[in-house]
Formats: C-alpha cells, structure tokens, sequence
C-alpha cells in the first residue's frame, strides 16, 4: 500500500513538472530579455516587467490548454482508477 500510495505521488509530483516547465520557462525567459531591456535603456518601470510575462503566459495558456488538459485528465482517470487498490475496497 505504501509502495502504490508513493508511486501516486511521484506521478502527481511528474505532472505537475510537466504543466508548470512550459510556464515557468517562458516566463524566465521573457523576464531575462526585459531586464536586459531594462538595463540597457535604464528605465525602471514596474509593469514593464509585469505584463509581458502576463501576455506570454496566456499565450502559452491559450497554445498548450488543451494539451495540459489531456495531461491532468490522464492523470486524474488513472489516480481516480488506482484509488481502489490504496482504499483495499473489492
């Protein structure tokens, strides 16, 4: 039980590693080259920063949506199939 309750886990840790490396790529990225920006144009604009990662991640939202969608619902079936075996129900 504990073996299945931990390999559970890891698949949850696994997919949320998945969803989020997407996401949090594209925000690093957009964050470096508007500091770049920043630094060489030494404007200090807060919102500067603030709303291209905001554009870019709903961007990456609105292109890969369905695909993060297929990911959790998988992932969501199998740990709703698998919750029998960690219950010991018939």
């Amino acid at each position: 039980m504990l073996d299945h309750i931990l390999s559970l886990s890891q698949s949850a840790l696994l997919t949320a590693g998945v969803i989020l490396l997407p996401i949090l790529t594209a925000a690093l990225v957009v964050g470096l080259l508007v500091g770049i920006f920043q630094a060489t144009t030494q404007i200090q604009e807060m919102t500067l920063s603030f709303l291209p990662k905001l554009a870019v991640i709903g961007l990456i939202f609105y292109l890969a949506g369905p695909w993060f969608l297929r990911i959790l619902v998988a992932f969501t079936t199998q740990d709703f199939s698998s919750l029998w075996h960690v219950a010991n129900l018939p």
